[in-house]
């Protein structure tokens, strides 16, 4: 499991990928069977949530710009392709919601004066584009900034605070998850939410 996004996971390229904002995205992909009858599975399709970065080489390579490419896992690779070729294959891909079970979910990384919340089972769109942090002594939102891919950072000083946050999606909907982390936190725990993006 990549990260709480299960198993069917993808590395895109820096053309899909915008800077990390497309972390948490869903694409639906299908091997493109006319193209490559031998390798591709017909009529199969898998859903991937982007969760890294495939690096370019600048040399050609498929996760050189402008191509929009897909280095998936394994199990999600074998869901659209045979066995015995796992390298590259022609794909149709989309963009599609993204079907989560249970609440967005906060991971807190970091230490007293450098904070990361890791946000991830993020449904609808699934890509974050703006995050917001409110701890127990704070009367206003503040804004996080985006560390890399699912992590915000907050340099606030939030240890021993109840924590809330709001979300805003790139599709423009936005949640607010009140009170969602406890006084008792710890770096390293994750809590989820009631809360969801449909």
């Amino acid at each position: 499991m990549h990260a709480g996004f299960g198993v069917n996971t993808a590395a895109v390229s820096s053309a899909l990928y915008r800077g990390g904002e497309a972390c948490g995205a869903c694409y639906q992909v299908m091997c493109n069977y006319r193209s490559d009858p031998m390798w591709c599975l017909q009529r199969a399709t898998v859903t991937v949530t982007a969760t890294n970065f495939c690096p370019s080489n600048n040399n050609g390579g498929w996760c050189d710009p402008p191509r929009q490419h897909f280095d998936m896992s394994m199990p999600a690779f074998l869901s659209i392709a045979r066995q015995g070729n796992e390298g590259i294959v022609p794909v149709f891909y989309r963009r599609v919601s993204c079907k989560r079970r249970g609440g967005v979910r906060f991971t807190l990384k970091g230490q007293s004066n450098f904070n990361l919340v890791m946000i991830s089972n993020v449904g609808g769109s699934g890509d974050v584009k703006a995050a917001w942090i409110k701890h127990t002594r704070s009367k206003a939102w503040v804004p996080m900034y985006r560390n890399w891919g699912a992590n915000w950072q907050s340099n606030l000083g939030i240890i021993n605070q109840r924590l809330s946050f709001k979300l805003t999606l790139v599709d423009g909907k936005t949640l607010v998850f009140y009170n969602v982390v406890p006084t008792t936190w710890r770096f390293g725990q994750t809590y989820s939410s009631q809360a969801q993006f449909s």
